[in-house]
């Protein structure tokens, strides 16, 4: 094997091991998402990108507050935020989230909301089994944008099967590069 040969083989070869390891970890580890709607807003806009990690929740739990990615339906999958975790007892009344019965601050919503944030609500109010406790292994999850977002309100429990991963840097727009909290 001559100079050149060998230089294009190691090439080669060493285009193709970084080829195995991006798939590696884009398939066990990250994920790119695209944030499509404004349920999100202020927090997320329409079109931004964001990085999942996919392998947190393989090591712990979800947070409250976390936003995560999960499946939604077959074709789609959406963005939320964690409110409500197994065993919470979680309601809305007069513009409070009440979580096991305490109060709970809401500082990622639009301070210049001026209105009904969303309507009260129990979860025995809107689970077909009348849940007043959010289900082992499952999770309540709401928009931050609550009138204009499809979230627990409307298609229940998330199974943590059904989880993707955790939202952890907003890349796109560059302006707006972010490591979410």
């Amino acid at each position: 094997m001559n100079a050149i040969t060998k230089e294009i083989w190691d090439w080669v070869k060493t285009f193709a091991i970084v080829i195995i390891i991006v798939l590696i970890v884009r398939t066990f580890f990250f994920a790119n998402y695209m944030v499509h709607g404004e349920s999100m807003m202020p927090t997320i806009e329409s079109g931004e990108r964001l990085i999942i990690n996919k392998i947190s929740y393989q090591i712990f739990e979800p947070d409250r507050h976390d936003l995560i990615v999960f499946h939604a339906t077959e074709e789609s999958d959406y963005i939320k935020r964690v409110i409500g975790l197994p065993g919470d007892e979680i309601r809305y009344e007069d513009n409070t989230l009440y979580i096991n019965d305490e109060p709970t601050p809401e500082p990622y919503l639009d301070d210049d909301y001026n209105g009904e944030i969303t309507g009260d609500f129990t979860l025995e109010e809107l689970t077909p089994t009348a849940e007043q406790f959010v289900p082992e292994d499952h999770l309540f999850v709401l928009g931050d944008n609550r009138h204009n977002s499809l979230d627990s309100r409307q298609i229940g429990f998330i199974p943590y099967e059904d989880v993707v991963g955790k939202a952890n840097i907003r890349y796109w727009p560059l302006s707006e590069f972010t490591i979410i909290n």
